[in-house]
């Protein structure tokens, strides 16, 4: 079975080595794919020296603009289908992601999830190094969501996942709309509209300690009404 881990990055010259190395390490068969948004920093340039190093685990797939992590995706799900790989995961650069935890994802896909999340609050709140404004914020943004769509799932916001390759199949991707942390919510939102299985694995969540946080205000803003735009569009079937 062909594992394939997405990578978004934007000024990530200073995680990204790290982490490709990283995965690479466990020895579980993951392939990556770094999705790159034409980082000033360079971050293309490194990746394309490890490429030399592992020719045929580590892809690069560059995009011309900045234009939103859920486009990035997009395009690597995109790729990734193209490819033929069956199962395909989202991860953070900066190490706030375990990768240990990528087979916990993997082996709850293959055990029948079609969906399997690393949950920060399955068990409590899994959370180091965020202040206590951030924990709150994203706390009681997945209870909104749960509230608003009736997905019972509890980290609603989470970006490190496994899909299945029929899971993004029966999802139809052109559709997506949202770009920032609302992409998150949506691509789960879409998954239980369609009565598949999701799945929540409990994982450490580590805030970054090199390069800086994406979040922003716009951001935010599109995930609080983003959420009731797809509520409705669910009740009249146009989701």
């Amino acid at each position: 079975m062909q594992k394939i881990v997405i990578i978004p990055t934007y000024n990530e010259r200073e995680n990204i080595q790290d982490i490709i190395r990283t995965v690479f390490q466990i020895e579980q068969g993951f392939h990556i794919l770094v999705v790159d948004d034409n980082s000033p920093d360079g971050t293309a340039d490194l990746v394309k020296q490890l490429q030399t190093e592992f020719p045929n685990e580590l892809f690069l797939l560059q995009r011309e603009k900045k234009n939103g992590l859920g486009r990035a995706y997009i395009a690597g799900f995109e790729w990734s289908l193209q490819h033929q790989y069956d199962y395909i995961f989202e991860m953070d650069a900066d190490f706030s992601h375990n990768p240990n935890d990528l087979q916990k994802l993997y082996e709850a896909c293959v055990q029948g999830a079609d969906l399997s999340v690393g949950s920060r609050y399955i068990t409590g709140v899994n959370v180091v190094n965020w202040p206590l404004s951030r924990v709150l914020l994203s706390y009681i943004a997945s209870m909104y969501v749960r509230w608003i769509t009736g997905m019972e799932v509890m980290d609603t916001t989470a970006g490190f996942v496994c899909y299945k390759r029929s899971t993004l199949e029966k999802i139809n991707l052109k559709k997506v709309q949202f770009i920032g942390y609302a992409f998150q919510i949506e691509m789960k939102y879409r998954t239980y509209a369609k009565d598949l299985t999701i799945k929540e694995i409990p994982i450490i969540f580590t805030d970054r300690t090199k390069g800086q946080s994406k979040m922003s205000a716009g951001i935010i803003k599109e995930a609080i009404f983003g959420v009731l735009k797809l509520r409705i569009k669910k009740l009249f079937n146009r989701l």
